[in-house]
């Protein structure tokens, strides 16, 4: 997989957070819990700098919650609190608020000696495409107060929402970094929808998906589809699922786009099983 993907109203959207940090009081980062290290920008330490952060798992019920607990002491040991959240339920909204208000205790400090009491906090949710922002903003404003879809990208400028809690947020584009160095960041940022599946062969993806998951969840595809595994390689695996799902078309060929379409959808919505694609390096 080649993708080198820059479009220039992402550059726009850095600049903006760049221009737009000094009216906030915190930074809000989400990342999807399943790949932790592919959504995350790995341009963020530079972009946010010093300003207060937290890094939100969203999709965490999507993940597997001992990969979640891992996840948390990694981001632990490098001094950035955070929070497991599944922003559509709002499970983990206490917990965000809780750490919201304890990173910015200094900052509200000063408001309050200034004769300004109950100020809002003020903060910037940031993020790739598709990782849950707007969901999440939806669910803290308890309205439709920014568009969502099914597709990434669906966010287009900066956007103030007031919020049920003590809370304003600017919600920013998601925002991607230049080139992909790494195929696995672009293959785990495709399994999960963050790349629009229109630009990638669907088939091969699901394909790379199954061998991925025969390595580090063999039983969740064979209890999910009803199939045995073995030594079977992903192609097999493949025409397996298929047959059990009936996605057969003249002369007794699978459907191997339709297979596609039922692997990645399951994946993604976590039918198959709360399973984490990438585990964190100690001492990166």
């Amino acid at each position: 997989m080649n993708i080198n993907w820059y479009p220039g109203h992402m550059k726009k959207t850095r600049e903006a957070i760049e221009k737009n940090l000094s009216l906030v009081d915190l930074v809000i980062e989400l990342i999807d819990a399943r790949i932790p290290y592919s959504s995350q920008n790995p341009l963020i330490d530079s972009i946010v700098k010093n300003k207060p952060r937290i890094v939100v798992l969203n999709k965490s019920d999507l993940a597997n919650y001992e990969s979640n607990r891992r996840w948390q002491d990694y981001f632990s040991v490098k001094g950035l609190p955070t929070v497991l959240l599944n922003s559509v339920n709002g499970k983990g909204i206490d917990q965000l608020m809780k750490l919201a208000n304890i990173v910015t205790e200094e900052k509200r400090k000063s408001y309050e000696k200034r004769g300004v009491i109950n100020k809002p906090i003020r903060a910037m949710i940031i993020g790739i495409p598709n990782v849950g922002k707007s969901t999440l903003i939806n669910t803290l404003a308890g309205r439709k107060g920014a568009k969502t879809g099914n597709k990434p990208g669906v966010t287009k400028s900066n956007q103030w929402i007031k919020t049920k809690v003590n809370l304003e947020l600017l919600d920013t584009p998601g925002i991607l970094w230049p080139k992909f160095e790494d195929k696995n960041v672009g293959l785990n940022l495709a399994f999960t929808g963050s790349i629009k599946d229109e630009i990638l062969d669907i088939e091969t993806l699901a394909l790379n998906l199954i061998e991925k998951l025969i390595k580090i969840a063999p039983e969740s595809l064979e209890k999910r589809y009803k199939i045995g595994i073995n030594n079977d390689t992903p192609l097999d695996t493949m025409i397996k699922i298929g047959e059990k799902r009936g996605c057969i078309i003249k002369g007794g060929e699978v459907d191997y786009t339709k297979v596609a379409n039922i692997v990645l959808d399951e994946f993604r919505k976590g039918i198959i099983g709360n399973i984490t694609l990438e585990l964190p390096v100690i001492g990166e």
